[in-house]
């Protein structure tokens, strides 16, 4: 064959994980607006701006974070936990520099005032304190509230030293922190969840879940205007509008989800955002982004929203907090950099994997469990709880709002949707349905073959009469049971399902009709796999093993066996030499089909791995699961041989040099190459054959004397006594292990001797496994030395016996 020969793959490495960075509570930007800080449990999560990702974590104190602030320098944060311990955390080095118990009860709000020299907190017992952030003391401590402080403010003019509180009563006090006085203001009837001041700091908004926004005069301290807004309201804040002149606009956002502006001076709302279609969020907070004109939303369902305070609040950009778990995913995208995700929401999100920016589609009203990518990788299937099942048109280079556009909608199945499948290329458009009704669903895709050929044109297609509804061309009952799994075959001529009832099905694309059974696992089928090359089929099953089958006359061919419990996603690889599994077991498994072995195995999801993605060139694998976490695995295979096959001609080289260096005598460079070689059998030889040299030469000479170099030649002597620390560490070790075996004792002593004669104490005791070495060392020492001593004593009797037989030879002869 001219191909390209297939290598099996044998390498994957993580380069890359989507996790969660925001699980709900309190969030904060800093002032230069490179950096998010969020709320993820117990911790803090440090965001780049620009792209989303984590550059960060403030590891907490196992407590859940519950209010935090940051310096207007960036220089510091400041957070308080259920432990009602404050921290304040270094934001060059990320580490806490000093920690202390802030009170009996715990922080629920928190500001620092613009010099960044105080910070005030508010107590779920109504107090409010205020504290000297670099020094850690409370300068004041404040009482009169009658319940919790929902929002505590400075004043933000420096030549003002005022503190603003408001509680959970909608009660409002300002403090005077040098007078140490305070005054109510009361015009609220419930929780005071805004405060905020205009730039000029003449006048003060507040905000609450009585469903008002209060503007305030800030010097007289009396109430100018009251604005209805009919919605509980859980942020608000004055936006600095410098091109309206006199006009000064308010945003506010709340339980409606949605951002809303209004004329401080006449109390006329300006503006008000469309919700989009199916969503259910509603804000817990939304900042200002002054130098970037944008609004920042946090979603009750653990999202932030950007808005564009220049173009009519348009959404610019999303950044996904949390994931729950992931269901399924596909590579999406001509260049594969999009995974389309399903987790336990109503909503499709599109990732793109480049900078971690985030598309949510709303067409769902439940819980999306699962979804098929077409071959053009623009358009997206979904099957939901909600009994129905969608399609998507993806185009990722249009307007923010124009990405993601649903424009059909299949209604029919009485019960979630839990497969969906796309027919394979253009030919024949269709897609087939799975539910946990037990059916089976063909429908016609031909209305949209104009969207398939060109997904740029969806908004046109459904700005009229919005997405079609979808025919059925059949409906048929196919199994016993929930159906898990559906996959088309190459060429659109048979599918298969795979079902909860412990069997998977073959079926004829065009009839619906039964082509074989196959049955054999003990418990139920959650994913199957066919072939892209040959007429067979992979099972994924909750009796631990993948099962594959022939489609010829459906038998089973091979078991794999190796997952410790449910494997829920199998895929094949490698043109359908080899199998990708995932399992309840938080493992990856790769699979030989020829040998039926395991390859290799990835552990580093925390849960069950619902779901597993390959791109169409596999070079990319993505995994997620029950740990809310997807990781995005390269296929290192390629560059791991060829680390392999540098190292090896390395190495040989190496060797052919250490052979060149011994001929010539070479021996501090024969010796630190053998080290670094970490080839201790080699050292010894050298050892040994030096020593032997260094006995023969001598024998020849017939010297009385000892040789002078300990290890046979003073040169080896001399490099032993010079080694790096790492050198001398390694060396060590092999001694270690000469010095068990008695017939290598003679050189492991030797070695050490010269070693013990040529360095101080301090030096081998500074190494990091002296201690270890030494305990190994001695025993099998000691051992020697008794077995020297033993034969030392015995030689001492041959003399006497060889002394009393000349004796009885004298004697002998003298009787003669």
């Amino acid at each position: 064959m001219g191909g390209d020969k297939i290598v099996p793959k044998s390498c994957f490495d993580c380069v890359q994980s989507i996790e969660s960075v925001y699980t709900g509570g309190c969030v904060a930007i800093s002032k230069d607006e490179q950096r998010i800080f969020t709320t993820c449990n117990e911790d803090i999560s440090v965001l780049d701006m620009s792209t989303g990702r984590r550059i960060a974590e403030l590891k907490g104190d196992t407590e859940l974070v519950t209010a935090f602030a940051v310096k207007p320098n960036g220089k510091h944060l400041v957070s308080a936990s259920r432990s009602t311990q404050l921290a304040i955390w270094n934001l060059e080095t990320f580490k806490t520099e000093r920690s202390f118990k802030a009170h009996e009860s715990m922080v629920i709000s928190m500001d620092i005032d613009s010099t960044s020299t105080l910070v005030a907190t508010g107590f779920a017992d109504g107090t409010v304190r205020v504290w000297d952030i670099d020094r850690g003391y409370c300068t004041h401590n404040f009482k009169g509230h009658g319940g919790p402080i929902a929002k505590v403010r400075f004043y933000p003019l420096s030549n003002d030293l005022k503190l603003v509180s408001a509680s959970d009563a909608g009660d409002i006090r300002v403090w005077d922190l040098k007078q140490r006085k305070s005054q109510v203001l009361d015009a609220h009837m419930s929780v005071v969840r805004a405060i905020d001041f205009d730039e000029t700091g003449e006048f003060m908004v507040t905000a609450g879940r009585d469903s008002v926004i209060n503007v305030w005069n800030w010097k007289r301290k009396s109430l100018i205007r009251t604005i209805p807004v009919y919605e509980a309201i859980e942020a608000a804040g004055v936006l600095q509008t410098p091109e309206l002149g006199s006009q000064r606009v308010i945003y506010s956002g709340g339980e409606k989800g949605i951002i809303r502006l209004w004329d401080m001076n006449t109390g006329e709302e300006l503006f008000s955002q469309t919700k989009e279609h199916n969503a259910k969020h509603a804000f817990i907070n939304t900042l200002y982004l002054p130098q970037s004109r944008l609004l920042c939303a946090a979603t009750n369902d653990q999202n932030l929203l950007f808005y564009s305070a220049d173009e009519q609040l348009k959404r610019v950009r999303q950044i996904v907090g949390y994931n729950e778990e992931v269901i399924d995913m596909a590579f999406i995208g001509q260049e594969q950099k999009h995974l389309a995700v399903a987790t336990n929401t109503e909503q499709l999100r599109i990732y793109n994997t480049s900078n971690h920016h985030c598309e949510l589609a709303y067409g769902h009203k439940d819980i999306i469990l699962a979804l098929d990518v077409h071959d053009n990788g623009a358009i997206v299937a979904t099957g939901s709880k909600d009994n129905t099942a969608c399609v998507w048109a993806i185009n990722m280079s249009a307007p923010v709002d124009q990405r993601v556009t649903c424009i059909a909608i299949a209604v029919g199945h009485t019960k979630a949707v839990g497969a969906v499948r796309l027919a394979r290329g253009l030919d024949s458009l269709f897609m087939i349905s799975g539910s946990e009704d037990r059916t089976v669903k063909r429908w016609d895709l031909e209305p949209l073959r104009d969207v398939f050929q060109d997904p740029s044109c969806a908004i046109d297609f459904v700005s009229e009469s919005g997405p079609i509804k979808l025919q059925s061309q059949y409906t048929f009952q196919a199994h016993e049971k929930d159906i898990n799994s559906i996959k088309i075959a190459p060429g659109n001529k048979l599918f298969a399902t795979g079902s909860q009832d412990k069997t998977a099905k073959v079926w004829d694309v065009a009839t619906g009709k039964p082509l074989g059974t196959l049955q054999g696992h003990r418990r139920g089928v959650w994913n199957i796999a066919l072939s892209p090359t040959d007429r067979v089929i992979a099972t994924a099953s909750s009796d631990h093993t993948i099962k594959l089958w022939s489609l010829t006359d459906f038998s089973c061919l091979k078991t794999f066996e190796g997952h410790t419990s449910s494997v829920l996603c199998v895929e094949f690889v490698s043109m359908g030499t080899q199998l990708l599994s995932t399992g309840s077991d938080g493992l990856i498994k790769l699979w030989s089909i020829k040998d039926s072995e395991c390859v290799v195995t990835l552990d580093k999801h925390e849960g069950k791995i619902w779901t597993l993605a390959k791109s169409t060139s596999e070079e990319y694998l993505a995994t997620g699961g029950a740990d809310s976490v997807i990781h995005i695995w390269k296929d290192t295979t390629q560059e791991e041989l060829e680390r392999l096959h540098t190292e090896e001609a390395q190495t040989l080289e190496q060797q052919q040099q250490l052979d060149n260096y011994l001929l010539v005598k070479d021996y501090r460079n024969a010796i630190s190459l053998a080290l670094s070689l970490n080839q201790p059998h080699r050292l010894l030889t050298i050892f040994q054959d030096v020593m032997m040299a260094a006995e023969n030469r001598h024998g020849e000479e017939g010297s009385g004397n000892e040789p002078s170099a300990v290890l046979g030649n003073a040169a080896i002597d001399k490099v032993v006594g010079t080694l790096a620390p790492e050198q001398l560490e390694h060396l060590l070790s092999y001694i270690r292990s000469w010095n068990t075996n008695g017939r290598f004792a003679r050189v492991a002593q030797a070695a050490l001797y010269c070693i013990l004669t040529q360095y101080p104490a301090q030096t081998i005791l500074a190494l990091p496994s002296a201690k270890d070495l030494i305990a190994s060392l001695q025993p099998y020492s000691e051992r020697h030395f008794s077995r020297l001593d033993g034969l030392l004593t015995g030689s001492f009797i041959v003399d006497y016996t060889l002394h009393a037989m000349d004796a009885i030879a004298d004697d002998s002869m003298d009787m003669d």
